[in-house]
Protein backbone atom coordinates (compact mmCIF):
# COMPACT_ATOMS: atom_id res chain seq x y z
CA UNK A 1 0.00 0.00 0.00
CA UNK A 2 1.22 3.67 -0.65
CA UNK A 3 2.97 5.46 1.98
CA UNK A 4 0.82 8.31 0.76
CA UNK A 5 -2.29 6.45 1.74
CA UNK A 6 -4.66 7.73 4.09
CA UNK A 7 -4.94 6.16 7.42
CA UNK A 8 -8.58 5.51 7.22
CA UNK A 9 -7.39 3.22 4.24
CA UNK A 10 -4.93 1.75 6.09
CA UNK A 11 -7.27 0.70 9.02
CA UNK A 12 -9.98 -0.56 5.58
CA UNK A 13 -7.69 -2.78 4.03
CA UNK A 14 -5.80 -3.61 7.27
CA UNK A 15 -2.53 -2.34 5.16
CA UNK A 16 -3.40 -3.24 2.13
CA UNK A 17 -3.43 -6.95 3.37
CA UNK A 18 -3.50 -9.87 0.68
CA UNK A 19 -2.77 -13.36 1.03
CA UNK A 20 -0.19 -14.17 -0.74
CA UNK A 21 -0.68 -17.52 -1.46
CA UNK A 22 -4.86 -17.84 -1.33
CA UNK A 23 -5.13 -14.34 -2.72
CA UNK A 24 -7.85 -13.66 0.47
CA UNK A 25 -7.85 -10.10 1.57
CA UNK A 26 -9.62 -10.84 5.32
CA UNK A 27 -6.86 -11.68 7.34
CA UNK A 28 -6.44 -15.24 8.48
CA UNK A 29 -6.39 -16.34 12.07
CA UNK A 30 -3.56 -18.07 13.51
CA UNK A 31 -4.16 -20.51 16.54
CA UNK A 32 -0.67 -21.87 16.86
CA UNK A 33 1.12 -21.78 20.16
CA UNK A 34 4.16 -23.19 18.63
CA UNK A 35 6.68 -22.54 15.74
CA UNK A 36 8.80 -25.29 14.00
CA UNK A 37 12.26 -25.18 14.70
CA UNK A 38 15.43 -25.10 11.94
CA UNK A 39 17.24 -28.62 12.16
CA UNK A 40 20.23 -26.67 13.90
CA UNK A 41 18.06 -25.78 16.86
CA UNK A 42 18.01 -22.52 15.27
CA UNK A 43 14.44 -20.13 14.84
CA UNK A 44 15.20 -18.28 11.79
CA UNK A 45 11.60 -17.18 11.46
CA UNK A 46 11.85 -15.55 15.13
CA UNK A 47 8.75 -17.00 16.34
CA UNK A 48 8.98 -19.47 19.29
CA UNK A 49 6.13 -19.87 21.11
CA UNK A 50 2.77 -18.44 21.53
CA UNK A 51 2.83 -16.61 24.83
CA UNK A 52 5.44 -13.97 22.90
CA UNK A 53 4.35 -13.41 19.82
CA UNK A 54 1.63 -14.74 17.14
CA UNK A 55 1.03 -13.69 13.48
CA UNK A 56 -2.69 -12.92 14.15
CA UNK A 57 -1.68 -10.17 17.00
CA UNK A 58 1.69 -8.99 14.98
CA UNK A 59 -0.89 -7.85 11.94
CA UNK A 60 -3.34 -6.14 14.88
CA UNK A 61 -0.26 -4.61 16.29
CA UNK A 62 1.42 -3.26 13.30
CA UNK A 63 -2.23 -1.46 11.78
CA UNK A 64 -2.60 -0.10 15.41
CA UNK A 65 0.95 1.41 15.32
CA UNK A 66 0.59 2.84 12.22
CA UNK A 67 -2.96 4.61 13.06
CA UNK A 68 -0.50 6.15 15.66
CA UNK A 69 2.53 7.19 14.07
CA UNK A 70 3.80 4.76 16.54
CA UNK A 71 7.47 3.05 16.13
CA UNK A 72 5.70 -0.31 17.65
CA UNK A 73 2.38 -1.60 19.47
CA UNK A 74 1.66 -4.08 21.75
CA UNK A 75 -1.58 -5.94 22.16
CA UNK A 76 -2.27 -6.76 25.52
CA UNK A 77 -5.19 -9.25 27.55
CA UNK A 78 -7.21 -6.36 28.67
CA UNK A 79 -6.83 -2.50 28.76
CA UNK A 80 -5.52 -2.78 32.67
CA UNK A 81 -2.80 -5.47 31.39
CA UNK A 82 -1.98 -2.75 28.72
CA UNK A 83 -1.89 0.27 31.47
CA UNK A 84 -0.77 -1.68 34.66
CA UNK A 85 2.81 -3.26 32.39
CA UNK A 86 3.27 0.90 32.18
CA UNK A 87 3.67 0.99 35.58
CA UNK A 88 5.19 -2.59 36.59
CA UNK A 89 8.31 -1.76 34.15
CA UNK A 90 9.04 0.81 37.28
CA UNK A 91 11.38 0.18 40.24
CA UNK A 92 9.60 0.34 43.82
CA UNK A 93 10.67 4.03 45.15
CA UNK A 94 10.32 5.53 41.53
CA UNK A 95 7.26 8.17 41.23
CA UNK A 96 4.09 8.66 38.92
CA UNK A 97 2.22 11.47 38.49
CA UNK A 98 -1.52 10.37 37.69
CA UNK A 99 -4.85 12.39 37.05
CA UNK A 100 -7.62 12.40 40.14
CA UNK A 101 -9.93 12.21 37.63
CA UNK A 102 -9.49 8.79 35.12
CA UNK A 103 -10.65 5.63 34.58
CA UNK A 104 -11.71 4.30 37.75
CA UNK A 105 -9.97 0.95 37.72
CA UNK A 106 -6.91 1.98 37.20
CA UNK A 107 -7.08 4.77 40.14
CA UNK A 108 -7.65 2.26 42.29
CA UNK A 109 -4.97 -0.05 40.76
CA UNK A 110 -2.47 3.08 41.34
CA UNK A 111 -3.37 4.23 44.84
CA UNK A 112 -3.78 0.41 46.16
CA UNK A 113 -1.63 -2.39 44.81
CA UNK A 114 1.07 0.38 42.96
CA UNK A 115 1.71 2.24 46.34
CA UNK A 116 2.11 -0.97 48.11
CA UNK A 117 4.27 -2.02 45.71
CA UNK A 118 6.60 0.86 45.85
CA UNK A 119 6.01 3.70 43.99
CA UNK A 120 5.23 6.88 45.01
CA UNK A 121 1.77 8.06 43.39
CA UNK A 122 0.62 11.16 43.17
CA UNK A 123 -2.86 12.19 41.42
CA UNK A 124 -3.05 15.91 40.24
CA UNK A 125 -5.55 18.14 38.19
CA UNK A 126 -3.53 17.65 35.03
CA UNK A 127 -5.88 20.14 33.12
CA UNK A 128 -4.37 22.47 35.80
CA UNK A 129 -0.76 22.86 34.64
CA UNK A 130 0.72 24.68 37.27
CA UNK A 131 -0.35 21.83 39.62
CA UNK A 132 0.83 19.07 36.96
CA UNK A 133 4.28 21.07 37.11
CA UNK A 134 4.30 21.26 41.14
CA UNK A 135 3.60 17.58 41.24
CA UNK A 136 7.05 17.04 39.18
CA UNK A 137 9.96 15.80 41.30
CA UNK A 138 12.79 16.48 39.01
CA UNK A 139 15.19 12.89 38.72
CA UNK A 140 12.38 11.11 40.74
CA UNK A 141 9.35 11.35 38.29
CA UNK A 142 9.92 8.57 36.21
CA UNK A 143 5.99 8.48 34.59
CA UNK A 144 3.54 10.84 33.81
CA UNK A 145 -0.03 9.48 33.40
CA UNK A 146 -2.71 11.45 31.57
CA UNK A 147 -5.93 10.49 30.35
CA UNK A 148 -7.97 12.83 28.10
CA UNK A 149 -10.83 13.21 27.28
CA UNK A 150 -11.23 11.74 31.03
CA UNK A 151 -13.84 9.24 32.18
CA UNK A 152 -16.43 10.17 33.27
CA UNK A 153 -16.41 14.08 33.00
CA UNK A 154 -13.95 14.59 30.22
CA UNK A 155 -11.99 16.86 31.23
CA UNK A 156 -9.12 17.96 28.61
CA UNK A 157 -5.51 17.86 29.26
CA UNK A 158 -3.30 19.60 27.40
CA UNK A 159 -0.94 16.63 25.83
CA UNK A 160 1.99 18.91 24.11
CA UNK A 161 2.21 21.06 26.92
CA UNK A 162 1.85 18.16 29.45
CA UNK A 163 4.93 16.40 27.43
CA UNK A 164 7.08 19.36 27.47
CA UNK A 165 6.31 19.30 31.67
CA UNK A 166 7.19 15.83 32.24
CA UNK A 167 9.92 16.04 30.13
CA UNK A 168 11.43 18.68 31.78
CA UNK A 169 11.40 16.69 35.18
CA UNK A 170 13.22 13.47 33.27
CA UNK A 171 9.62 11.41 33.08
CA UNK A 172 7.91 10.05 30.16
CA UNK A 173 4.60 11.20 29.58
CA UNK A 174 1.85 8.40 28.99
CA UNK A 175 -1.73 9.41 27.53
CA UNK A 176 -4.90 6.97 27.71
CA UNK A 177 -6.08 8.20 24.54
CA UNK A 178 -9.18 5.51 24.95
CA UNK A 179 -11.84 7.92 23.92
CA UNK A 180 -10.23 9.95 21.48
CA UNK A 181 -8.81 7.16 19.51
CA UNK A 182 -6.33 8.14 16.94
CA UNK A 183 -9.05 9.13 14.78
CA UNK A 184 -9.17 12.65 16.58
CA UNK A 185 -5.99 12.46 18.25
CA UNK A 186 -2.35 11.27 17.69
CA UNK A 187 -0.68 11.79 20.84
CA UNK A 188 2.75 10.74 20.44
CA UNK A 189 2.55 13.78 17.61
CA UNK A 190 2.48 16.20 20.14
CA UNK A 191 5.01 14.88 22.61
CA UNK A 192 3.73 11.88 24.34
CA UNK A 193 5.88 8.81 24.97
CA UNK A 194 3.31 6.01 24.66
CA UNK A 195 -0.43 5.59 23.83
CA UNK A 196 -2.54 3.61 25.88
CA UNK A 197 -5.86 2.16 24.28
CA UNK A 198 -9.00 0.31 26.01
CA UNK A 199 -9.01 -1.54 22.99
CA UNK A 200 -12.44 -3.10 24.56
CA UNK A 201 -13.40 -0.08 23.53
CA UNK A 202 -13.35 1.95 20.52
CA UNK A 203 -10.62 0.10 18.99
CA UNK A 204 -12.59 -3.09 18.64
CA UNK A 205 -15.85 -1.23 18.71
CA UNK A 206 -18.79 -4.43 18.95
CA UNK A 207 -18.59 -5.30 23.07
CA UNK A 208 -17.70 -8.98 22.21
CA UNK A 209 -13.42 -8.29 23.02
CA UNK A 210 -11.73 -7.83 26.00
CA UNK A 211 -8.16 -6.13 24.70
CA UNK A 212 -5.60 -3.47 25.37
CA UNK A 213 -2.89 -1.84 23.83
CA UNK A 214 -0.14 0.35 24.08
CA UNK A 215 1.94 1.99 21.28
CA UNK A 216 5.53 3.91 21.64
CA UNK A 217 7.17 6.49 20.26
CA UNK A 218 10.63 4.97 20.56
CA UNK A 219 11.45 1.25 21.08
CA UNK A 220 14.02 1.67 23.76
CA UNK A 221 14.92 0.01 26.73
CA UNK A 222 12.24 0.48 28.33
CA UNK A 223 9.94 -0.68 25.62
CA UNK A 224 11.94 -3.59 26.00
CA UNK A 225 11.10 -4.09 29.45
CA UNK A 226 7.58 -3.58 28.35
CA UNK A 227 7.53 -6.53 25.75
CA UNK A 228 9.26 -8.61 28.12
CA UNK A 229 7.09 -7.99 31.08
CA UNK A 230 3.79 -9.24 28.61
CA UNK A 231 5.69 -12.91 27.62
CA UNK A 232 6.52 -13.48 31.24
CA UNK A 233 3.81 -12.40 32.74
CA UNK A 234 1.39 -13.62 30.23
CA UNK A 235 -0.76 -10.98 29.86
CA UNK A 236 -1.18 -11.40 25.85
CA UNK A 237 -4.40 -11.41 23.66
CA UNK A 238 -5.50 -14.51 22.56
CA UNK A 239 -5.13 -15.27 18.58
CA UNK A 240 -9.24 -15.54 18.15
CA UNK A 241 -9.42 -11.78 19.86
CA UNK A 242 -6.38 -10.56 18.17
CA UNK A 243 -8.40 -11.60 14.60
CA UNK A 244 -11.40 -9.75 16.25
CA UNK A 245 -9.43 -6.61 17.12
CA UNK A 246 -8.11 -6.31 13.36
CA UNK A 247 -11.80 -6.83 12.38
CA UNK A 248 -12.89 -4.35 14.65
CA UNK A 249 -10.53 -1.67 13.72
CA UNK A 250 -11.19 -1.89 9.84
CA UNK A 251 -14.49 0.41 10.75
CA UNK A 252 -12.99 2.52 13.20
CA UNK A 253 -12.93 5.46 11.52
CA UNK A 254 -16.36 5.56 9.94
CA UNK A 255 -17.55 4.50 13.66
CA UNK A 256 -15.84 6.77 15.33
CA UNK A 257 -16.88 9.87 13.46
CA UNK A 258 -20.45 9.10 13.60
CA UNK A 259 -20.42 8.43 17.34
CA UNK A 260 -18.50 11.73 17.76
CA UNK A 261 -21.58 13.59 15.18
CA UNK A 262 -24.56 11.73 17.25
CA UNK A 263 -22.91 13.06 20.52
CA UNK A 264 -22.53 16.46 19.55
CA UNK A 265 -26.02 16.46 18.31
CA UNK A 266 -27.12 15.13 21.60
CA UNK A 267 -25.04 17.10 23.61
CA UNK A 268 -26.12 20.73 21.64
CA UNK A 269 -30.04 19.29 21.79
CA UNK A 270 -29.46 18.72 26.30
CA UNK A 271 -27.46 21.70 27.23
CA UNK A 272 -30.71 24.26 27.73
CA UNK A 273 -32.75 21.34 28.74
CA UNK A 274 -34.90 22.38 32.21
CA UNK A 275 -34.00 18.89 33.69
CA UNK A 276 -30.48 19.33 32.71
CA UNK A 277 -28.26 20.88 35.25
CA UNK A 278 -25.22 20.07 32.95
CA UNK A 279 -23.69 18.68 30.23
CA UNK A 280 -20.39 17.44 30.20
CA UNK A 281 -18.67 17.51 26.89
CA UNK A 282 -15.61 18.98 25.16
CA UNK A 283 -17.91 19.74 21.65
CA UNK A 284 -19.86 22.31 23.51
CA UNK A 285 -18.15 26.49 23.08
CA UNK A 286 -19.28 26.37 26.79
CA UNK A 287 -16.54 23.61 28.23
CA UNK A 288 -14.14 24.52 30.20
CA UNK A 289 -11.58 22.03 28.15
CA UNK A 290 -13.05 23.27 25.02
CA UNK A 291 -10.29 25.47 23.39
CA UNK A 292 -7.82 22.83 24.09
CA UNK A 293 -9.74 20.66 22.74
CA UNK A 294 -10.27 21.95 19.57
CA UNK A 295 -6.05 22.37 19.46
CA UNK A 296 -5.57 18.87 19.42
CA UNK A 297 -8.35 16.44 18.33
CA UNK A 298 -9.22 16.67 14.49
CA UNK A 299 -12.07 15.97 13.46
CA UNK A 300 -14.89 15.59 16.35
CA UNK A 301 -14.95 15.43 20.27
CA UNK A 302 -15.72 12.18 20.80
CA UNK A 303 -18.86 9.93 21.07
CA UNK A 304 -18.76 10.23 24.93
CA UNK A 305 -20.34 12.49 27.39
CA UNK A 306 -22.30 13.31 30.61
CA UNK A 307 -25.00 14.85 31.97
CA UNK A 308 -25.52 16.14 35.32
CA UNK A 309 -29.63 15.44 36.10
CA UNK A 310 -31.66 17.93 37.80
CA UNK A 311 -32.82 16.79 41.55
CA UNK A 312 -29.60 14.92 42.52
CA UNK A 313 -29.09 11.33 42.80
CA UNK A 314 -32.40 10.36 42.52
CA UNK A 315 -33.59 11.94 39.53
CA UNK A 316 -30.68 10.40 37.59
CA UNK A 317 -31.06 7.06 38.88
CA UNK A 318 -34.91 7.37 37.74
CA UNK A 319 -34.44 8.36 34.31
CA UNK A 320 -31.63 6.29 33.56
CA UNK A 321 -34.45 3.00 34.78
CA UNK A 322 -36.73 4.78 31.92
CA UNK A 323 -34.36 4.54 28.84
CA UNK A 324 -36.00 2.39 26.45
CA UNK A 325 -33.30 2.74 23.21
CA UNK A 326 -30.57 3.43 25.42
CA UNK A 327 -28.99 0.29 26.88
CA UNK A 328 -28.22 0.31 30.86
CA UNK A 329 -24.65 -0.90 30.56
CA UNK A 330 -21.09 -0.34 31.83
CA UNK A 331 -18.26 -0.07 29.18
CA UNK A 332 -18.40 2.40 25.94
CA UNK A 333 -17.67 2.98 22.44
CA UNK A 334 -19.81 0.07 20.68
CA UNK A 335 -22.02 0.75 18.45
CA UNK A 336 -25.22 0.50 20.89
CA UNK A 337 -25.77 3.55 22.86
CA UNK A 338 -25.17 2.67 26.85
CA UNK A 339 -25.86 4.88 29.31
CA UNK A 340 -24.71 4.09 33.27
CA UNK A 341 -25.14 5.77 36.72
CA UNK A 342 -21.05 5.99 37.24
CA UNK A 343 -21.11 6.88 41.17
CA UNK A 344 -23.22 3.64 41.98
CA UNK A 345 -20.58 1.84 39.59
CA UNK A 346 -17.72 3.57 41.29
CA UNK A 347 -18.62 3.21 45.36
CA UNK A 348 -17.06 5.46 47.52
CA UNK A 349 -14.67 8.04 46.88
CA UNK A 350 -15.59 8.05 42.98
CA UNK A 351 -15.22 11.72 41.98
CA UNK A 352 -18.14 11.06 39.69
CA UNK A 353 -21.16 13.17 40.65
CA UNK A 354 -24.17 11.17 42.16
CA UNK A 355 -26.54 12.87 39.71
CA UNK A 356 -24.18 12.30 36.33
CA UNK A 357 -25.22 9.70 33.97
CA UNK A 358 -22.76 8.60 31.40
CA UNK A 359 -23.44 8.41 27.89
CA UNK A 360 -21.85 6.08 24.68
CA UNK A 361 -23.19 7.13 22.02
CA UNK A 362 -23.43 4.63 19.06
CA UNK A 363 -25.05 4.00 15.79
CA UNK A 364 -28.33 4.40 16.13
CA UNK A 365 -30.05 7.07 14.45
CA UNK A 366 -29.93 10.40 16.77
CA UNK A 367 -33.22 10.90 16.71
CA UNK A 368 -34.56 8.19 18.71
CA UNK A 369 -31.49 8.51 20.94
CA UNK A 370 -32.88 12.14 21.37
CA UNK A 371 -36.22 11.09 22.21
CA UNK A 372 -36.19 8.32 24.48
CA UNK A 373 -33.73 10.43 26.80
CA UNK A 374 -36.74 12.94 26.24
CA UNK A 375 -38.91 10.54 27.30
CA UNK A 376 -36.62 9.60 30.25
CA UNK A 377 -36.05 12.57 31.58
CA UNK A 378 -39.78 13.29 31.28
CA UNK A 379 -39.83 16.51 29.30
CA UNK A 380 -42.81 14.99 27.01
Amino acid sequence: MSDTAHKQTLAAQAMGFVDAESKAIVPPLHTATTFIRDPDNQYRSGRVYGRADNPTYDHAEAVLAALEDGAEALVFASGMAAATAAFQTLAPGDHVVAPKVMYWALRNWLTGFARQWGLAVDLVDTDRLDELRAAMRPGKTRLVWIETPANPTWVVTDIAAAAEIAHAAGARLAVDSTVATPVLTRPLALGADLVMHSATKYLNGHSDVVAGALVTRAKDEYWARVRTLRAQLGGILGPFEAWLLLRGMRTLYPRVDAAARAAMAIAAHLEKHPRIERVLYPGLASDPGHAVARRQMQGGFGGMLSIRVRGGEGAAVGAAARVKVWKRATSLGGVESLLEHRASVEGAGSPAPPDLLRLSAGLEHVGDLVADLEQALGGR
